[in-house]
């Protein structure tokens, strides 16, 4: 499914849950986390299906009955299991009578409402995983039969069930992101985007050992972290220990939901004691493998006198005000996550763009980051990537253990102009960017091996697509990316002329069998429309990629886009870590422009500019007078 329509169902089932949320006069903070439950239960169900399928394929047979799934084969796949009362379709599918379905809870009491059932279906779930023990909501009851029910049908969505199981968190958090505006005081949820979440964990690599999140919010890094390990034939409870610090209660038990429905173990301290920039809640100073997070930004007000001593400042205190406090905390957390790595730690995070080159205490602590050789990378984003704010971010990332070749230097990439448009106010980086962007730090660290293992998946995934076209699609004259590009570029304008001619034709006859013929024709290459569009951006981006390192993946510098910088010239720069001033400006190349007419264009534009300018001025003038008679 398109990104856009991905987008509308999302709106589509806010709308309708918001609807009913009304309709049974309860706020915001009744009705949010009911309703994640229920999202929860939905994304829990489709990965228990997805899981049970893969079982069953190789389940061992036992008199020529294969032998029952237990609770330990999903865990073994790092799964939720669910109990039968705990199923999605089973809760759906109850009767209008909950009375008649005869249902008894674990103490033996006869269940007569829709509510109830729902909670000891979360009862159920809490009995498969410790760490959710209290966590799911339980206030079902509160709920009338009807409105829990159309609620269950609203998240059975038949174009979920088309998208699969991953859109569900999505789904998931964007309904988060919703309630966050009304929940928790104003320290509500603040989510990462799945992109920039991705790019942290793919360049860290979190492979083996203790990974932190000091900011964990709802979970998001270590979910990643586990699929990471996961997709490399690892299971991520095995390889990783998570361990996460929240301070907002409600942000902790949706980061407890969201392991859990990933089948991951989590140690996750919230409340008084968990507030990072108090307490180091797990003792892990020194001891963290991997530290990834995307703290609040340019918090100012956090008490110089809870802080000071801290073993966690190793490059001391930021700027302290009149108050006695911390004018900005970003070089707390900065420093903090350099704190916690131990001697061939990896952290990466998420920082205002501010902090790259902020002043005061912040530049002499960042002046000592620099003259530590491990600040790694650095990476400007653009804006609008985040959900409920607009600012652009820097990811920035540490490596106690670079390679030698690499000790004295820093790799600066600067990607604000390369991302893909969602909606007007929302920007990510698809999958093909994430790698390409990830390639571009491979090279850094002379991996040439997995580029050009990017280069062959291209390849691969193209071919698979002109065969499946194989009688539709010309073949290329050459073996060349861009003449793949011509022929995917032929073939998307000739599939959208036939699906306009079907769609005229559809609405000209008044045949019915001919209409619906026409209506399968047009939804079938409505389809086909979408999967070469896909294929086109495909190839656009392994142009973009070996347009710049070639196929064998030779590193070079790139205006406006990337530099390898010495410390020495970091230093010159008065350590500076903004990635533009390193990666300069991309050169533009001008083709088949007459500059004199475009000139006398210009001239003209901005002559007319001047006039407009001259006559608001004389009207403001005018007013002005009138004003002071």
């Amino acid at each position: 499914m398109a990104q856009t329509s991905i987008r509308q169902l999302e709106a589509d089932l806010w709308s309708a849950a918001d609807v009913l949320r009304s309709n049974a006069n309860l706020n915001a903070n009744q009705y949010c986390m009911p309703v994640l439950g229920l999202l929860f239960l939905k994304y829990a169900y489709g990965r228990y299906k997805k899981v049970e399928s893969e079982l069953m394929k190789s389940r061992p047979m036992r008199n020529g009955v294969p032998m029952p799934i237990t609770a330990q084969d999903f865990r073994a796949k790092s799964a939720l299991y669910l109990p039968r009362e705990a199923q999605y379709d089973y809760l759906l599918n109850l009767p209008n009578d909950i009375a008649s379905a005869n249902i008894c809870d674990e103490e033996g009491r006869h269940l007569s409402k829709l509510g109830d059932v729902v909670n000891y279906a979360m009862r159920l779930i809490e009995k498969q995983s410790d760490q959710l023990k209290g966590v799911l909501p339980d206030t079902y009851d509160i709920f009338q039969n009807e409105t829990l029910a159309d609620l269950l049908r609203i998240f059975n969505n038949d174009k979920i069930e088309q998208v699969g199981g991953d859109i569900i968190g999505r789904i998931y958090e964007y309904f988060t992101g919703k309630f966050s505006k009304a929940v928790a005081d104003g320290d509500g949820v603040f989510f990462t985007p799945k992109s920039l979440v991705q790019m942290i964990v793919n360049i860290i690599e979190p492979k083996r050992g203790t990974v932190l999140d000091p900011a964990c919010g709802s979970g998001g890094m270590f979910v990643q972290s586990g699929d990471f390990v996961n997709n490399m034939g690892m299971n991520a409870n095995s390889a990783l220990t998570f361990y996460g610090q929240e301070k907002v209660d409600y942000n902790a038990r949706l980061c407890l939901m969201n392991m859990a429905v990933h089948g991951l173990n989590a140690i996750i301290k919230s409340g008084d004691d968990a507030n990072t920039y108090a307490k180091d809640a797990h003792n892990l100073v020194g001891l963290c493998d991997y530290v990834m997070a995307n703290p609040p930004f340019n918090v100012n007000g956090v008490k110089e006198a809870t802080v000071s001593g801290s073993n966690r400042l190793p490059f001391g205190l930021p700027a302290v005000n009149k108050d006695k406090e911390i004018s900005n905390a970003n070089y707390l957390w900065i420093q903090y996550f350099y704190a916690y790595l131990n001697n061939t730690g990896r952290a990466g995070f998420v920082m205002a763009s501010s902090a790259t080159d902020s002043q005061s205490k912040d530049k002499l602590i960042r002046e000592q980051l620099v003259k530590s050789h491990h600040v790694d990378c650095l990476i400007s984003v653009a804006n609008n990537f985040f959900y409920t704010l607009s600012l652009p971010c820097t990811l920035w990332f540490f490596d106690k253990n670079k390679r030698e070749e690499n000790r004295d230097k820093i790799l600066f990439i600067d990607v604000r102009n390369y991302y893909t448009v969602v909606e007007k106010t929302l920007n990510e980086w698809n999958e093909w960017q994430i790698r390409n962007i990830n390639a571009i730090v491979w090279l850094y660290r002379g991996e040439t091996e997995r580029y050009k293992g990017l280069i062959d998946l291209y390849r691969m995934w193209l071919n698979d697509f002109l065969l499946r076209y194989g009688n539709s699609l010309a073949h290329p004259a050459e073996d060349s990316w861009q003449a793949v590009r011509d022929v995917i570029s032929d073939g998307l304008a000739s599939f959208k002329l036939r699906l306009k001619e079907f769609e005229e034709q559809m609405k000209a006859t008044k045949k019915k069998a001919e209409k619906t013929k026409l209506k399968e024709l047009v939804a079938e290459t409505a389809d086909q429309v979408a999967e070469i569009t896909d294929a086109f951006e495909v190839i656009n981006q392994a142009i973009w990629l070996t347009d710049k390192f070639g196929n064998d993946g030779l590193y070079q510098d790139m205006p406006g886009l990337c530099c390898i910088a010495d410390i020495a010239d970091v230093e010159a720069k008065n350590f500076s870590l903004t990635p533009g001033a390193y990666v300069g400006v991309e050169e533009v190349v001008y083709d088949d422009i007459d500059f004199e007419a475009r000139m006398k264009e210009i001239h003209a534009e901005l002559e007319s500019l001047q006039n407009q300018s001259a006559g608001i001025f004389k009207t403001i003038k005018a007013n002005e007078s009138l004003l002071w008679k």
